[in-house]
């Protein structure tokens, strides 16, 4: 892959957080996502690329783009697969919070793992943990290893943990071998990507979320020289079927890097919605400007960029049609639920009318 593609798809993240920036703390995570979703789809005309979406926002029957199969790019430059999360943390957007990312990565086609929609038991460290550790060892011995490897007491260890019912059992654990814990409220791929920045202060990220972020958080972690294991938990008979329909013949193995995103070039870049670890949020600044942070890397290289932006807003087309046809579909559903309450009103009176008319009727009969 050319080394220019990487600024290209940074534009691409840098575009989808500032659509989706507007509805921070609105309650909307439906409407932040479709707004990454759009101008993430737009974006990705201008990119050299003939690109397949292989993680996307799902089946080509549940997203209208950047679905499943989906062909990206201009079709003019290299052969990729494509890994997309326009927005990282749709809750964490709708309710003000942290960490929310928009996030790509792109390998050489036949690269990157076709993951089913599913959770995955996952395992991630920096550096000085890699090959040091195993998801096979129960939570309190990895602990210890990683204790030990890292020349801390176990008190001095921090764990991040997706804050779920699910993991009550592993929290329990941790509690009491006595590490501290960090709890996120969503956010799977900021927090696995996370111990391999040694400023965030996380030593190990642990528990279950979706299997998709976990091969984008192992696209990260490969540049940046971290580790991710992961290992699928079909729920039922129907989401096994589907791992072996994806071409994983046996779901329950652990899953490396390699597995994940293979052995050739990796490019991932992520630009911050919200502020949080690893990168600040979108800033909005006078003279319509807004401000981004983003990270771009390339496992070829091993080059990690930071990027800040400034961005002129009203010269931002994609945003323009964003917005216009989000608003369009706004405009439509208050029609319709005019429509519906003009039809729930006539009926509510039709049916208050039914009782006199069937007294009269009566009264009527009564006399005759």
């Amino acid at each position: 892959m050319e080394r220019e593609l990487a600024l290209e798809i940074v534009r691409v993240t840098e575009l989808a957080a500032l659509a989706s920036a507007p509805w921070m703390g609105r309650g909307d995570k439906n409407s932040a996502d479709e707004a990454a979703t759009l101008a993430m789809r737009a974006m990705f005309d201008s990119v050299s690329i003939k690109g397949t979406v292989v993680i996307g926002e799902g089946e080509m029957d549940e997203a209208p783009m950047l679905y499943i199969g989906e062909e990206v790019g201009n079709n003019e430059g290299p052969e990729v697969d494509v890994a997309v999360d326009p927005l990282e943390g749709t809750e964490i957007v709708a309710k003000g919070l942290n960490n929310a990312l928009s996030v790509i990565a792109v390998a050489n086609k036949g690269n990157l793992l076709h993951a089913p929609d599913m959770y995955m038991e996952k395992l991630a460290v920096g550096h000085a943990l890699v090959g040091k550790v195993s998801i096979e060892d129960p939570i309190d011995v990895t602990i210890r290893k990683a204790a030990a490897e890292l020349n801390k007491n176990i008190s001095d260890l921090t764990v991040m943990i997706l804050d779920r019912d699910r993991h009550e059992s592993i929290i329990k654990t941790l509690r009491k071998v006595g590490v501290r814990i960090k709890f996120l409220s969503d956010g799977d791929v900021a927090g696995a990507m996370a111990p391999a920045f040694p400023e965030a202060g996380i030593d190990i990220y642990v528990g279950s979320g979706g299997a998709p972020e976990g091969v984008l958080a192992a696209a990260a972690l490969s540049c940046l020289g971290g580790e991710i294991q992961g290992r699928l938990m079909p729920a039922n008979a129907d989401e096994f079927q589907r791992c072996l329909k994806m071409g994983i013949s046996d779901p329950y193995r652990v899953l490396t890097m390699e597995d994940m995103i293979g052995k050739e070039d990796v490019i991932f870049a992520a630009t911050g919605v919200t502020p949080g670890e690893i990168l600040g949020g979108v800033r909005y600044l006078a003279d319509d400007r807004a401000e981004t942070h983003s990270i771009v890397m390339r496992v070829k290289t091993k080059t990690i960029r930071y990027i800040r932006t400034q961005h002129f807003l009203p010269g931002k087309e994609v945003l323009h049609k964003v917005r216009k046809a989000q608003a369009a579909e706004e405009s439509e559903e208050a029609s319709g639920l005019k429509q519906q309450a003009k039809v729930q009103k006539e009926e509510n009176l039709a049916e208050s009318l039914k009782e006199p008319v069937q007294e009269q009727v009566k009264e009527s009969l009564k006399k005759g």
